[in-house]
């Protein structure tokens, strides 16, 4: 069964995707595998008791549905690349309200493969506590071409020749604004009652009228509701190629957002050798370290005992 996914659409409009799993995107927070040894839904549970402003929110590149394992080091967060593999990004949402999420892959916006502002990409709507993966580059309103893991030569940021930002990851999300009401301050009693006095003494004998009068506004309002429009919410480095088409299906929706982000999640990502070279992960074989050549000067000794010279 296909299902359709929701994108905003530069700051106002969001889109919808087709072959997001059911589970993923309505209760994906909650459900899946254990990890950790702890049950998803009792880590479910566990974070809807959390402050809302303590929920994490989650990003992980997986491949055949299995998450990379992330080693934070120098500052960021790292996965190891596996050349040719293609790849999945799973966002989750840990809110009560709906987020929006601007997604970058090597610096393109993967909905229109553009390098904007976090605010005025257009975007991927999750539901509440709920998930979403997205697996390639948004082509149409039914067709994504997959992510797989390339060289930087073969990159589809490089063949658009904006190959500034390979190996970057990046999720900025975004959440729904909700209606300011503004409650007015209580009134002094005195006032009040003076007023009820005075309302009830001048409308005594014009009850039914106004009664009728209430009926016909209240239906009037209720055929105005119904009518209106529902707001709506090099070889040696790793890259993003532009793989084969898959069925995506997606759909335009309007979203009033806040103005600040929620949070921002940046992962990089680099094929093995690089990460040794970062220091990211151990060398797999790794050499004693070179005698200091100062050292071994300074334990020179002249005559050690008697012999003769050599053959060279």
């Amino acid at each position: 069964m296909r299902k359709m996914c929701l994108l905003v659409l530069a700051v106002a409009s969001v889109l919808t995707s087709a072959g997001v799993d059911s589970a993923t995107s309505k209760g994906g927070a909650g459900e899946g595998p254990e990890r950790g040894g702890q049950p998803a839904a009792a880590r479910t549970q566990s974070e809807r008791e959390r402050p809302i402003s303590a929920r994490a929110f989650n990003l992980e590149v997986t491949i055949d549905g299995y998450p990379l394992q992330q080693y934070p080091a120098r500052g960021r967060v790292y996965i190891e690349a596996q050349a040719g593999a293609e790849y999945g990004i799973t966002l989750r949402n840990p809110w009560p309200d709906r987020v929006a999420v601007a997604l970058a892959v090597d610096g393109l916006n993967t909905i229109d493969a553009r390098h904007t502002t976090a605010r005025a990409a257009s975007k991927w709507v999750i539901e509440p506590y709920g998930a979403i993966t997205i697996s390639g580059w948004q082509m149409s309103s039914t067709l994504a071409r997959r992510f797989y893991f390339t060289s930087e030569r073969d990159a589809y940021a490089a063949r658009l020749g904006r190959p500034d930002e390979l190996g970057l990851i990046t999720a900025v999300f975004f959440r729904e604004r909700r209606p300011i009401t503004i409650v007015p301050p209580p009134r002094p009693p005195y006032i009040l009652e003076d007023e009820q006095a005075r309302t009830e003494s001048r409308d005594k004998g014009a009850a039914p009228a106004k009664q009728s009068s209430a009926r016909a506004d209240s239906a009037g309002q209720a055929r105005n509701r119904a009518g209106a429009p529902v707001p709506y919410d090099n070889d040696d480095y790793a890259a993003t190629g532009i793989g084969r088409a898959v069925d995506h299906d997606v759909r335009r929706i309007k979203l009033e957002l806040e103005d600040r982000p929620a949070a921002e999640i940046s992962l990089r990502y680099e094929y093995h050798p690089a990460l040794v070279r970062l220091g990211v992960l151990p060398h797999p074989h790794p050499h004693p370290p070179a005698p200091d050549p100062l050292q071994r000067r300074e334990h020179a000794r002249g005559f050690h005992h008697e012999q003769f010279c050599p053959e060279p």
